[in-house]
This record gives structure tokens, C-alpha cells and sequence, in this order.
């Protein structure tokens, strides 16, 4: 049987302040967090046993996703009281991994690579390690990957300067391992996938290999890339469960909310449950708006992500912002681009 470990212990430094309170996985896409979506795609495809490690806010990643069962699936948690790196992190789950082939998932990267086609062509190779690859135009913040025939790895460089750079495909953080690799891993040592281990694996001439995706692939770890991530979701430019109901092409209302008929909803947008929109409130385009959330009268949202319990007062005119859970924003306030607010009373 195939398993699974998602890599859930980050601290989000880049995602800050979002993530002084919210662990990086814990960051919401159209209303669920990032890991949500990376535990259905693991279970679209087959995994039912999944080890997710923690770290910064731990219980809120282990209050959310339970034992798994609202995935149908079993989740085993490895606390990290000090971080492991992510190979070492692999390691110390090792006896719950060793049993036969095993993912690694970023429990940030937001994407829905084809784990299926991806095993076939692990088999199909006999690789021994096998890394999702994707092309991209912007390569500094990634590791790059350079490829010979049939797609075994000839080489790559963790974050490289652009006198580094030799390939446009970037380790996208998802990996594939047959069980031999946990030996080469050092137990009780932080130990590192991008900075040790593939360089390992290489200077010893093990057949590991790439597999490209061409689909949708994402680090939600800076601020831009997570506002991308949520207007390509609404654009359906993921494979990506959109909760709630579809009352017309691209605008989604999930149960419980109120919505005022003289409110105006423009496509694509997501209400959360339990909100309250007021009459004459505008919400959308690409506006996301979190659970029990109270939108005032005349208030306008453009571009916007809102957290649950957030409260827009009236007249409010917010643009390409991110408004942080709890978060209140007064009575005739427009702010535009770009900015994230943590606003409360």
C-alpha cells in the first residue's frame, strides 16, 4: 500500500502577519485550508494512510483535520518540538513509512499533480527517488532541476542566482521514494531534501528520476503567490473543490448565509457560512469572504481574501486586500493594493 507524508510544519515567515497566529497550512483557498486540498487530492488518488509532522500552531492543524475520517482517510501526527528538516522529518516516521512506496507532500504547495501517472512512471523507470518538476518562468525562489534522457536527473541547484540557473524546471516539493532512501537518511539529525539528501542521491548514482507536471502547481509561501492561488481556483484553473453552491456561473454560496437582495455579487466570488451581507454591499470580483462574516451596508470588496469572523463596516471600500480573522475594519475606510490587515477592536 502507497502512503503518504504531508510536511505541515512550517513557519510561513513569508506569509507574514497572516501567519503569526495562522500556520502556513493551515492559510485558507477558497475557504479551506491549503492542506485540505492537499489531503483530497491524495485521497482522489488512492492514499488512505497519511503522517502529517507539526510544528508552529500544531493544534490548530491537528484540531482541523481530526483523525481524518472526513477524508476517509488515517492520519498519523509526528510533533516536531524542534524542527527536523524535511528529510529528517521523513526519518522519524520511518517505521510508519517503510513498508513500501511513499509520497512527500509540501503541505503548502497547492496543486493537482496526477499522483497516479506520477507512480506509473516511478515503476515504470524503477527510480529509486522520483521529483515533481514543473516549468516556470521565475525560478530564483525554487530549486532547479536539469534533466537527462528519459527524465533521470543530471543535476540541480537549491535557490539559485541567476549565474546558477541552467533549467526551468523547479522542484515543486513532491516526491516520490522507494523505502531503501530512509536508510541513506541520518536518524536524530536535521537533514535536508533539497540541500542534502538529492545531492546524495546523485554523487552515490542512484536512478532517481523527474516527473513533469504540466497541470497546476503553486507554493502558497509569499504573499503574491497566495493571492494567486485564489484567483486561479475561482477561474476553475485547478482541479480544487469549490464548497458551497454555484447559484450562477462563478458565485458560490455556502449554507447558513444571509444575503440581502439588494446586495450585489459579482462573479467570480465565495460566501463562506453563516455571513450576513447588507443591502447595497458589493462583493466581488475574485473577492473571497470567510465564514460568519458581516459585509455592511454600501461596503465594497474588489480583489479581496477575508477570514472567518470578519466584520466590513459600512461604506468600507477595500481593494486587493487580506483581512486577517476577527479582523474589523470602521466605517469610511478605502484602502487600496495590496495591503493585509489585522484590524480589530
Amino acid at each position: 500500500m502507497v502512503k503518504a507524508i504531508v510536511l505541515a510544519a512550517g513557519a510561513g515567515t513569508r506569509l507574514r502577519p497572516l501567519t503569526f497566529e495562522t500556520p502556513k497550512p493551515m492559510v485558507p483557498v477558497v475557504n479551506r485550508p491549503v492542506i485540505h486540498h492537499v489531503l483530497d487530492n491524495l485521497l482522489r488518488h488512492g492514499i488512505q494512510s497519511v503522517a502529517v509532522n507539526l510544528y508552529a500552531h500544531a493544534d490548530q492543524v491537528r484540531g482541523y483535520c481530526g483523525d481524518g475520517s472526513r477524508w476517509s482517510l488515517k492520519i498519523l501526527y509526528s510533533p516536531e518540538p524542534k524542527l527536523m528538516g524535511t528529510a529528517g522529518a521523513v526519518k522519524k516516521v520511518e517505521g510508519f513509512l517503510k513498508g513500501g512506496p511513499f509520497f512527500v507532500m509540501s503541505g503548502d504547495g497547492l496543486s493537482d499533480i496526477d499522483l497516479t501517472a506520477m507512480l506509473a512512471f516511478h515503476r515504470r523507470h524503477k527510480s529509486l527517488a522520483t521529483m515533481a518538476v514543473k516549468a516556470v518562468e521565475s525560478r530564483f525562489d525554487y530549486g532547479v532541476t536539469l534533466l537527462g534522457g528519459g527524465g533521470r536527473i543530471r543535476g540541480f541547484k537549491e535557490k539559485p542566482s541567476w549565474s546558477d540557473v541552467f533549467s526551468n524546471k523547479v522542484n515543486t516539493g513532491i516526491y516520490l521514494f522507494e523505502p531503501e532512501v530512509l536508510r541513506l537518511i541520518p536518524k536524530g539529525k536535521v537533514y535536508d531534501f533539497g540541500h542534502e539528501l538529492w545531492p546524495k542521491l546523485l554523487r552515490l548514482r542512484k536512478p532517481i528520476y523527474a516527473y513533469e507536471w504540466k497541470g497546476y502547481w503553486t507554493d502558497v509561501g509569499n504573499l503574491s503567490e497566495y493571492r494567486r492561488s485564489q484567483i486561479d481556483a475561482l477561474d476553475r484553473h485547478i482541479r480544487i473543490n469549490i464548497p458551497g453552491t454555484e447559484l450562477r456561473k462563478g458565485i458560490w454560496v455556502e449554507g447558513g448565509s444571509l444575503i440581502d437582495p439588494k446586495a450585489v455579487l459579482r462573479a467570480p466570488c465565495l460566501i463562506g457560512k453563516g455571513c450576513r451581507i447588507e443591502a447595497g454591499a458589493v462583493i466581488g470580483p475574485y473577492t473571497v469572504v470567510g465564514d460568519r462574516a458581516m459585509v455592511c451596508t454600501q461596503a465594497k470588496l474588489d480583489h479581496c481574501i477575508l477570514f472567518d469572523n470578519v466584520t466590513v463596516g459600512k461604506d468600507v471600500h477595500l481593494s486587493n486586500c487580506i483581512l486577517g480573522a476577527n479582523g474589523q475594519v470602521r466605517e469610511n475606510i478605502t484602502v487600496y493594493e495590496a495591503a493585509v490587515l489585522n484590524i480589530r477592536e
